[in-house]
């Protein structure tokens, strides 16, 4: 999953997915949106007797730093008539990392699926089972062999894919009016990317605002082989440094290396060739070409 977020439908519901350490969150709040009460169950559900005894056990299985002697007190104090416990107060009193409350877009509580799957039962045990059942149709997704964003992440990076059109060869790139020329004033990051995608960084991003406010940047567009062809020139043009090669001649080297790698890696795997649509559609790049 990207971090971006990830959603969940469910019966007409969009619930938001966040990854935090690493662990998939997924948003309390949005699981409470076509409930009568609204966000104010996730209190309720909170002030629980057994909700705390739950995330108890789960924090002291999951949390080095979960402050148990002030836990005890707790659990001592659920389910007598007085009891309230927000989510505020139950991380400040436990150092809880179970649930979470994040401001922003997607703001709201959020909370590690073991937990959230709990929530869901409480609030409803056929509302949890379509969520469960969901959940596992999103990381069947993931990991299916054609997902590249998974493997991209996993292999090379956290880039991330995204393809609006067919006229994707370009991605709105802009255009030089003298290439060979570029290079000079171009950083050694720079040299790498005027080398694969024609442009700078700093140029995309002129070209492409709406993908800059994303949060994507020029190497999102690349395919899992352009990726690879990356990391490899990177190490090359490296190298060419440390021989003294001038900017120009190693802009060429790296140029032709691009290309010869390019043919290789798309011969050998072609499926690592493939940008992505959707999250079940993708683009052969021999369009590009």
């Amino acid at each position: 999953m990207t971090p971006t977020n990830n959603k969940l439908k469910v019966q007409d519901i969009e619930i938001n997915i966040r990854v935090i350490n690493e662990a998939d969150y997924i948003s309390l709040t949005d699981m409470t949106i076509n409930q009568e009460e609204g966000s104010r169950l996730i209190e309720k559900w909170l002030t629980n007797k057994n909700t705390i005894e739950y995330l108890g056990v789960w924090e002291e299985l999951s949390n080095p730093n979960f402050n148990s002697p002030e836990f005890g007190g707790i659990k001592n104090e659920a389910g007598v008539n007085r009891f309230y416990m927000s989510v505020k107060r139950w991380i400040e009193r436990t150092n809880a990392i179970g649930i979470v409350s994040k401001a922003g877009k997607y703001g709201g509580t959020y909370a590690h699926k073991d937990i959230a799957f709990h929530f869901a039962m409480w609030i409803s045990p056929i509302f949890q089972l379509y969520i469960v059942k969901e959940y596992q149709r999103l990381k069947e997704l993931e990991s299916n062999q054609y997902n590249l964003e998974w493997n991209v992440k996993r292999i090379l990076s956290k880039a991330n894919y995204h393809i609006h059109t067919d006229a994707v060869k370009n991605y709105i790139l802009p255009t030089l009016s003298d290439l060979k020329d570029a290079f000079v004033y171009a950083d050694e990051a720079d040299l790498l990317n005027l080398a694969m995608f024609g442009c700078t960084a700093k140029q995309w991003k002129a070209a492409n605002p709406e993908r800059v406010l994303k949060g994507e940047n020029i190497r999102d567009i690349a395919s899992i082989n352009e990726l690879a062809i990356l990391s490899n020139i990177e190490s090359l043009n490296a190298s060419l440094i440390k021989h003294n090669i001038t900017k120009e001649e190693r802009f060429k080297i790296l140029v032709e290396t691009i290309k010869e790698q390019r043919a290789v890696l798309d011969k050998v795997d072609y499926l690592k060739s493939i940008k992505k649509l959707s999250n079940d559609t993708y683009i052969s790049m021999e369009s590009d070409k």
